[in-house]
């Protein structure tokens, strides 16, 4: 049994989300009991996920996205219904965005190239002032088929492939989630692989444009690797029990 209080505390601490700047609220969105024996985790705050938190018999969701983004909003429909079930059912509600991105340890973007095996990761994409990404380096060059293989395998994605740079791949930056218009900052430094969660309409052509490799492996997929490597370190810490809610998204 651990407190909700020192959990938070030293996520906070942990992905230092108080000197990142972010539109979302890192933290403690939603105060439930006091005592944790159990979190669950997730990647967004719908009311499927808070439903199946509660159901599991959690104390805290843990997510990336949560219900607090710097704007208001009535409590009304499907927002009065989240808001309704963390109540009824005493269940904290934690999220880290931005700072569960760029985390050197247990961030979305380290954790992928680290699930593909790329090796010397540097800080990548510049995001509203924050740099966000990473890029690394594979020992052998890989294929474009390889590495979307590893990534539907990994993941559960159906990734999307444009192949119009190198055949083989050396060097690759990531940027989880919504980082497609981040793709021109991978072409300015010259990497031969451009991996995030969703492609724009102008993806195709522009990596045609620019003789240049991309990979769109799902939002929601991309950002699994954080939310889970985070459970474990929670539960190393803390001893407590964790389980990841998985609601299968392709989006």
């Amino acid at each position: 049994m651990a407190d909700r209080d020192k959990i938070v505390s030293f996520t906070d601490f942990y992905l230092d989300s108080k000197n990142i700047k972010d539109s979302a609220q890192n933290g403690l969105q939603a105060e439930g009991r006091s005592e944790v024996k159990k979190i669950a985790f997730g990647v967004s705050a719908s009311l499927e996920c808070i439903k199946r938190a509660a159901a599991c018999g959690a104390d805290m969701l843990i997510t990336h996205h949560g219900l607090l983004w710097g704007r208001s909003q009535p409590f009304s429909g499907p927002f009065k219904r989240k808001l309704e079930t963390l109540f009824s059912n005493d269940l904290s509600l934690c999220s880290w965005h931005l700072p569960l991105d760029k985390h050197p340890v247990c961030g979305n973007n380290a954790r992928l190239l680290k699930i593909l095996g790329a090796m010397r990761l540097k800080p990548f994409g510049v995001y509203n002032g924050e740099t966000i990404g990473f890029n690394g380096i594979f020992a052998s060059p890989l294929s474009m088929g390889d590495i979307a293989a590893a990534l539907a395998i990994k993941l559960d994605a159906e990734p999307l492939c444009f192949r119009f740079g190198k055949e083989k791949i050396r060097t690759v930056g990531v940027v989880s989630g919504g980082g497609r218009y981040m793709f021109s900052q991978a072409v300015q430094a010259g990497l031969d692989l451009y991996i995030t969660g969703e492609a724009a309409e102008s993806t195709q052509e522009y990596a045609r444009e620019t003789r240049s490799n991309f990979i769109a492996a799902g939002h929601y997929n991309t950002e699994k690797p954080g939310v889970t490597a985070l459970a474990k370190a929670l539960e190393r810490k803390f001893r407590v029990k964790t389980e990841f809610i998985d609601i299968p998204n392709p989006a």
